[in-house]
């Protein structure tokens, strides 16, 4: 990935990347002045267009705020609905003939999904000319089989673990550079005990997503302590999880994660992550309990209000280093993608409006812990420390990117039985050659 944000100027992204298919927009009264960049979408006003998606407040409020401009002027009106059940909601409202008008995909396993029951519908040619100021690898993640069907909105960061600088300074602990390094300091926190403290923290619940937070947690070790061929591999089958690089990564997993003495500061014994949510795991940092939680950098959401995000702040982000120092430094990433399951004009319109740098440029403004991988959003425009981090690391050529490995598998693996078992693994202390075995056995033939 690591495409480079080349700033373009916002005017010429505007005029060069919106559009609408529809053809009405060009007989449409003009809007006024206020609202002229919009024109292009106009001619649909008093439509309502669905769009159903696992972003909860506060981020669907971000969300929800970077198209109000847009609604206002164009008239359409975007009905959001987000849910901690998406990934199995989807596909029963799919089958049920109750399907939103879009749908923002995180995993593209589950995209490939949707596509085999026919209701998806291609994007716009303005979407899909819009696709064009991103990075080449973003559209094989929005396609099935080689054909184009859902436009990137956004990339994130998730090989980063949130501390506390503040607490790290009063203890006199620096932030580790090498697993080594990592490992040492979680030994040193772990003995030291100050006020019951733990060294890390965590949790994997998610509604019916739970789970997904561990997927995490062996996509970092597979990628930085195997490599990317390993991790690819995996990613297509022709490693299985029973096979020893995974098995081994697993055990690692355990050994960070499930370690008694290191986890679960500030909330329980291990189990206790799995009954704990990704929203709420990392709270015992700002009250000193827990001092690393591994999260991506959409988690900056999470936080509250009052706490101050920065190098000298309550808390802040470093990268997570490889589990072997010679591999380049790992980054896993995620994304989502909008796919629509009508055609109509005004779903068009939106979609068009929504695959543009335009769009992407006004979630920035309004979203602390968005980035986007749209080659016409100026980096300029990240103020927020963790943003500035994110896209650093995401547009690094010299880093071994991947893709969130579990999202690009099959769905019945990925967003299924992986996120089951690997509940199972925390929750029940399930073996891990079980654990394995389960997973391969989902694998879809």
């Amino acid at each position: 990935m690591a495409p480079a944000l080349l700033g373009l100027s916002l005017a010429a992204a505007c005029s060069n990347s919106s559009g609408s298919s529809s053809g009405s927009a060009g007989s449409a009264a003009p809007l006024p002045a206020s609202c002229a960049k919009y024109q292009p979408y106009a001619g649909h006003s008093g439509t309502t267009v669905t769009m159903f998606a696992s972003i909860l407040s506060p981020e669907s409020d971000s969300l929800e705020k970077s198209w109000a401009e847009f609604s206002t002027c164009t008239g359409i009106k975007i009905s959001y609905e987000g849910s901690n059940d998406f990934e199995s909601q989807l596909p029963v409202r799919v089958a049920g003939g109750n399907t939103p008008d879009l749908a923002i995909i995180p995993q593209p396993g589950l995209l490939g999904q949707m596509v085999k029951t026919g209701k998806v519908v291609k994007p716009p040619a303005q979407t899909v000319t819009n696709e064009d100021q991103w990075s080449p690898i973003w559209k094989t993640y929005g396609s099935v089989n080689g054909t184009f069907y859902a436009a990137p909105m956004s990339a994130n960061m998730k090989s980063l673990v949130w501390y506390s600088p503040k607490a790290f300074q009063a203890a006199g602990y620096t932030v580790p550079k090498t697993w080594a390094d990592l490992k040492a300091l979680s030994d040193k926190i772990a003995a030291a005990g100050t006020n019951g403290s733990k060294p890390w923290c965590g949790g994997i619940g998610s509604g019916t997503a739970t789970g997904w937070p561990a997927t995490d947690w062996l996509e970092e070790v597979v990628l930085g302590g195997q490599g990317s061929q390993v991790y690819d591999d995996w990613v297509s089958h022709k490693v299985k999880f029973s096979d020893p690089p995974i098995i081994q990564s697993m055990q690692t997993v355990a050994g960070w994660m499930q370690n008694p003495a290191w986890v679960n500061g500030g909330i329980g014994d291990v189990k206790s992550i799995a009954t704990t949510t990704f929203q709420d795991a990392g709270a015992p940092v700002l009250t000193g309990k827990c001092w690393m939680l591994q999260q991506a950098s959409f988690y900056e959401a999470q936080w509250p209000k009052t706490a101050k995000v920065g190098p000298d702040g309550d808390v802040f982000a470093f990268q997570l280093p490889p589990v072997n120092p010679a591999l380049p430094v790992p980054v896993e990433g995620g994304g989502e993608f909008l796919a629509a399951f009508s055609s109509r004009p005004e779903v068009q319109a939106v979609q068009n409006y929504l695959s543009t740098a335009d769009w992407a440029t006004s979630r920035v403004k309004v979203a602390p812990g968005w980035v986007s991988a749209n080659h016409g959003v100026d980096q300029s425009l990240y103020t927020d420390p963790i943003d500035q981090l994110s896209a650093k690391a995401l547009t690094d050529t010299s880093v071994a990117f991947r893709f969130d490995a579990s999202d690009m598998m099959p769905a019945a693996v990925g967003s299924g039985e992986e996120w089951k078992a690997f509940t199972a693994w925390f929750a029940e202390g399930e073996s891990i050659p079980k654990v394995a075995a389960d997973v391969d056995s989902a694998w879809p033939q």
